[in-house]
Protein backbone atom coordinates (compact mmCIF):
# COMPACT_ATOMS: atom_id res chain seq x y z
CA UNK A 1 0.00 0.00 0.00
CA UNK A 2 2.86 2.50 0.72
CA UNK A 3 4.20 1.92 -2.92
CA UNK A 4 0.94 3.08 -4.21
CA UNK A 5 0.66 6.37 -1.92
CA UNK A 6 3.93 7.11 -3.60
CA UNK A 7 2.84 6.79 -6.99
CA UNK A 8 -0.22 8.53 -6.03
CA UNK A 9 1.65 11.63 -4.87
CA UNK A 10 4.23 11.30 -8.02
CA UNK A 11 1.51 11.28 -10.47
CA UNK A 12 -0.01 14.26 -9.12
CA UNK A 13 3.42 16.05 -8.58
CA UNK A 14 3.94 15.11 -12.43
CA UNK A 15 0.62 16.56 -13.81
CA UNK A 16 1.11 19.66 -11.80
CA UNK A 17 4.72 20.25 -12.97
CA UNK A 18 4.19 19.88 -16.69
CA UNK A 19 2.17 19.95 -19.46
CA UNK A 20 1.75 15.32 -19.73
CA UNK A 21 -0.95 14.90 -22.30
CA UNK A 22 -1.24 11.19 -22.75
CA UNK A 23 -0.72 8.06 -20.35
CA UNK A 24 2.31 7.06 -22.45
CA UNK A 25 4.02 10.24 -21.63
CA UNK A 26 3.01 10.28 -18.26
CA UNK A 27 3.83 6.36 -17.83
CA UNK A 28 7.37 7.55 -19.05
CA UNK A 29 7.73 9.52 -16.46
CA UNK A 30 6.57 7.70 -13.41
CA UNK A 31 9.16 5.11 -15.11
CA UNK A 32 11.96 7.72 -15.15
CA UNK A 33 11.41 8.30 -11.32
CA UNK A 34 11.56 4.43 -10.49
CA UNK A 35 8.04 3.43 -10.53
CA UNK A 36 7.45 -0.08 -12.16
CA UNK A 37 3.88 0.85 -13.11
CA UNK A 38 1.99 -0.77 -15.88
CA UNK A 39 -0.59 1.37 -18.51
CA UNK A 40 -3.44 -1.01 -16.44
CA UNK A 41 -2.10 0.23 -12.93
CA UNK A 42 -2.05 3.70 -13.77
CA UNK A 43 -5.82 4.09 -15.44
CA UNK A 44 -7.13 2.72 -12.16
CA UNK A 45 -4.91 5.59 -10.59
CA UNK A 46 -5.73 8.17 -12.99
CA UNK A 47 -9.59 7.26 -12.09
CA UNK A 48 -9.23 6.99 -8.54
CA UNK A 49 -7.34 10.58 -8.25
CA UNK A 50 -10.42 11.55 -10.82
CA UNK A 51 -7.89 13.36 -13.03
CA UNK A 52 -9.17 15.12 -16.13
CA UNK A 53 -7.93 16.59 -19.09
CA UNK A 54 -7.91 20.31 -19.70
CA UNK A 55 -7.76 22.55 -23.08
CA UNK A 56 -3.89 23.88 -23.46
CA UNK A 57 -4.87 26.32 -25.63
CA UNK A 58 -2.95 25.35 -28.63
CA UNK A 59 -5.87 23.04 -29.55
CA UNK A 60 -4.83 20.02 -27.32
CA UNK A 61 -5.37 18.80 -24.28
CA UNK A 62 -3.20 17.78 -21.21
CA UNK A 63 -4.28 16.12 -17.98
CA UNK A 64 -5.45 17.80 -14.35
CA UNK A 65 -5.82 16.78 -10.82
CA UNK A 66 -8.63 18.48 -9.42
CA UNK A 67 -7.47 20.75 -6.62
CA UNK A 68 -7.81 20.02 -2.67
CA UNK A 69 -11.52 21.76 -2.61
CA UNK A 70 -13.38 20.37 -5.06
CA UNK A 71 -11.80 17.08 -3.58
CA UNK A 72 -13.32 17.99 -0.40
CA UNK A 73 -16.99 19.05 -1.72
CA UNK A 74 -16.79 15.77 -3.76
CA UNK A 75 -16.66 13.86 -0.38
CA UNK A 76 -19.28 15.46 1.27
CA UNK A 77 -21.66 14.97 -2.17
CA UNK A 78 -20.53 11.03 -1.94
CA UNK A 79 -21.28 11.16 2.37
CA UNK A 80 -24.43 12.80 2.10
CA UNK A 81 -25.29 10.18 -1.00
CA UNK A 82 -24.52 7.47 1.69
CA UNK A 83 -25.99 8.70 4.99
CA UNK A 84 -29.45 9.91 2.74
CA UNK A 85 -29.95 6.44 1.80
CA UNK A 86 -28.45 3.71 4.47
CA UNK A 87 -30.25 2.04 7.14
CA UNK A 88 -28.27 -0.09 8.85
CA UNK A 89 -24.77 -2.28 8.05
CA UNK A 90 -23.93 -5.92 9.18
CA UNK A 91 -21.02 -7.95 8.24
CA UNK A 92 -20.20 -12.02 8.09
CA UNK A 93 -16.96 -13.33 7.37
CA UNK A 94 -15.73 -11.02 4.25
CA UNK A 95 -19.14 -10.17 3.48
CA UNK A 96 -20.82 -6.52 4.37
CA UNK A 97 -24.75 -6.26 4.24
CA UNK A 98 -24.97 -2.75 3.99
CA UNK A 99 -29.10 -2.20 4.08
CA UNK A 100 -31.14 0.84 2.50
CA UNK A 101 -34.28 2.98 2.20
CA UNK A 102 -36.57 1.88 -0.60
CA UNK A 103 -34.72 2.85 -4.12
CA UNK A 104 -31.61 3.83 -2.26
CA UNK A 105 -29.24 0.77 -3.28
CA UNK A 106 -27.53 1.90 -6.27
CA UNK A 107 -26.72 5.81 -4.85
CA UNK A 108 -25.17 4.47 -2.15
CA UNK A 109 -23.35 1.59 -3.51
CA UNK A 110 -22.22 4.76 -6.36
CA UNK A 111 -21.04 6.80 -3.34
CA UNK A 112 -19.31 4.02 -1.41
CA UNK A 113 -17.87 2.55 -4.66
CA UNK A 114 -16.70 6.39 -5.32
CA UNK A 115 -14.52 6.72 -2.21
CA UNK A 116 -12.31 3.83 -3.68
CA UNK A 117 -11.98 2.20 -0.44
CA UNK A 118 -8.93 -0.41 -0.86
CA UNK A 119 -10.34 -2.35 1.71
CA UNK A 120 -13.56 -3.17 -1.02
CA UNK A 121 -13.17 -5.93 -3.59
CA UNK A 122 -16.06 -4.89 -5.50
CA UNK A 123 -20.37 -4.13 -4.55
CA UNK A 124 -23.34 -5.31 -5.59
CA UNK A 125 -26.70 -3.20 -5.11
CA UNK A 126 -30.30 -4.36 -4.79
CA UNK A 127 -33.58 -1.70 -4.62
CA UNK A 128 -32.54 -1.81 -0.74
CA UNK A 129 -29.33 -3.27 0.01
CA UNK A 130 -25.58 -3.74 -0.66
CA UNK A 131 -23.82 -6.64 -0.80
CA UNK A 132 -20.17 -5.69 -0.79
CA UNK A 133 -17.28 -8.20 -0.55
CA UNK A 134 -13.73 -7.15 1.37
CA UNK A 135 -10.30 -7.98 0.77
CA UNK A 136 -8.89 -11.28 2.49
CA UNK A 137 -7.70 -10.23 5.51
CA UNK A 138 -9.86 -7.28 6.20
CA UNK A 139 -12.32 -7.84 8.90
CA UNK A 140 -15.87 -6.46 9.02
CA UNK A 141 -14.95 -4.58 12.27
CA UNK A 142 -11.65 -2.79 10.23
CA UNK A 143 -14.13 -1.99 7.76
CA UNK A 144 -16.95 -0.21 9.65
CA UNK A 145 -13.96 1.22 11.92
CA UNK A 146 -12.33 2.62 8.19
CA UNK A 147 -15.80 3.49 7.41
CA UNK A 148 -16.13 6.32 10.13
CA UNK A 149 -12.66 7.37 9.63
CA UNK A 150 -14.56 8.64 6.02
CA UNK A 151 -17.75 9.39 7.48
CA UNK A 152 -17.70 10.28 10.97
CA UNK A 153 -21.30 11.28 11.71
CA UNK A 154 -22.06 7.60 10.73
CA UNK A 155 -23.53 5.31 13.37
CA UNK A 156 -23.63 1.79 12.75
Amino acid sequence: MKDRLLRLKAIKKVIKGGRIASQEELLGCLQAEGFEVTQATLSRDLKLMKVGKASDGNGGYVYTVPDDETEKESEQLLIRDFLRGYVSIEFSGNIVVIKTFGGHGNSVANALDAMNLHEILGTVAGENCIFACLREGVSGNEFIRLLKERIPELEV
